[in-house]
């Protein structure tokens, strides 16, 4: 009896350490995600910090510098020509959210029909989440969830009926606004900083390696929650074995 005991307690850790390493390195299923990541070595601009190891393609990361391009349609000028210093921090958070391998553990089911997974409360670190709200403070635009309420009757997205253009500091009164509410809480606002290994960098040098390695396996080995899919398996797994007994 004991040795049983032994054992299943040796599988039961085996498939705990497998459910945490099944979201390191993967590529979220999403409309224009990879199955799985590698080397990528044209990406365009801005992505090119994700050549060594990619969820993205050249032709996503050409896209994603893209004003209305063809991935989603999405017009960043819909309330007039977003200044440049502003649209660079879109076309990172575009380039991180395309290319980045380093998401799992914040990969979460999604709610639409062009995707099945999403992210959702990614820590971002805090510089990050305020210079994108001070290069943007002074930009235009009429929502503050640019997921979804959008008019989309021209075939790209155009300001709701009744709402007006504002500059972003009146929509996103503090930098945590802004990263939080405009795509629906895929970020989370931290107070972590650059190279703490507790937060994930947009930006960063590659010729030092991707610091957002380190943080995505912190996060897996401390807790942070899995995709539904490993917990699932997990579970099933972990009853297969109490029947054993």
């Amino acid at each position: 009896m004991a040795a049983r005991w032994a054992v299943l307690g040796l599988l039961a850790a085996c498939v705990a350490s497998a459910a945490k390493e099944s979201v390191l390195n993967v590529c979220m299923d999403a409309k224009h995600h990879k199955t799985q990541p590698g080397p990528e070595g044209a990406l365009h601009g801005q992505c090119v910090l994700w050549k060594d190891n990619a969820c993205c393609t050249a032709n996503t990361s050409t896209g994603a510098h893209q004003d209305q391009s063809y991935l989603y349609d999405f017009n960043w000028n819909h309330c007039g020509a977003m200044p440049e210093k502003c649209k660079q921090h879109f076309i990172q958070d575009t380039c991180l959210y395309e290319c980045s391998p380093n998401l799992g553990p914040w990969i979460d089911q999604a709610d639409t029909s062009w995707r099945r997974e999403r992210i959702l409360n990614v820590p971002l670190c805090k510089e990050d989440c305020e210079l994108w709200w001070e290069d943007c403070k002074d930009a235009i635009t009429c929502k503050e969830n640019w997921h979804k309420g959008w008019n989309w009757t021209s075939g790209t997205n155009r300001c709701p009926r009744g709402f007006m253009c504002q500059p972003f500091k009146y929509i996103f009164p503090r930098p945590a606004d802004l990263c939080e509410k405009i795509w629906s809480n895929s970020y989370k606002y931290t107070t972590e900083h650059r190279g703490s290994g507790r937060c994930i960098q947009m930006w960063f040098d590659p010729a030092n390696g991707n610091p957002n390695v380190a943080v995505a396996k912190y996060y897996a080995q401390n807790g942070r929650d899995a995709s539904p899919a490993p917990r699932a398996v997990l579970l099933l797994l972990l009853a297969a074995l109490l029947s054993l007994l």
